[in-house]
């Protein structure tokens, strides 16, 4: 007996998974220098990530891996921290969602690029397990430049866990 189970929906172009997250940073996010600490930025990164991972499958979604991240300038309080995340690269089950960080001084306008990461989702079916997602539909150049290098990052990940013992 076949299972009811829905059809996945169109492929999507990048741009319709975009969400950008605001946030500003208060006191309690910071260390005792006026920074804010890393792991909020993190935070802030993998939530906006998961959301448009989300949008994209049209299911809950699980973090399975976070590439490096490497702060480039330090975010202060008082900045308004912004995150714009895009599906960069989709797989049968998994998606690969780039985040571009800003600070931005609300006061002067000064706006710095923090950081950037590639974070990759599982989506999940009803009985939680790993499910297939609907196909990325890349339109414009800087599309398909950025999927064929998120699948070069896909089959460099699955080659390092390959290798993990």
């Amino acid at each position: 007996m076949a299972e009811n189970v829905p059809p996945l929906p169109r492929a999507k172009a990048p741009a319709d998974t975009e969400v950008t997250l605001n946030q500003l940073m208060m006191p309690e996010h910071s260390n005792g220098h006026g920074n804010v600490h890393g792991g909020i930025i993190m935070k802030l990164v993998d939530e906006t990530a998961a959301i448009a991972a989300m949008r994209h499958a049209q299911r809950p979604v699980v973090t399975v891996a976070i590439d490096s991240m490497t702060f480039r300038e330090p975010v202060r309080v008082n900045d308004l921290v912004t995150c714009r995340a895009r599906l960069t690269y989709v797989g049968k089950t998994s998606m690969e969602v780039g985040v571009l960080v800003t600070a931005e001084d609300p006061i002067t306008g000064v706006t710095t690029h923090t950081n950037s990461a590639f974070l990759v989702f599982v989506a999940l079916g009803e009985d939680r397990r790993p499910t297939e997602v609907p196909a990325l539909a890349p339109v414009t150049d800087d599309d398909f430049r950025r999927f064929e290098e998120g699948l070069a990052r896909q089959k460099q990940r699955l080659a390092r866990r390959a290798q993990t013992p």
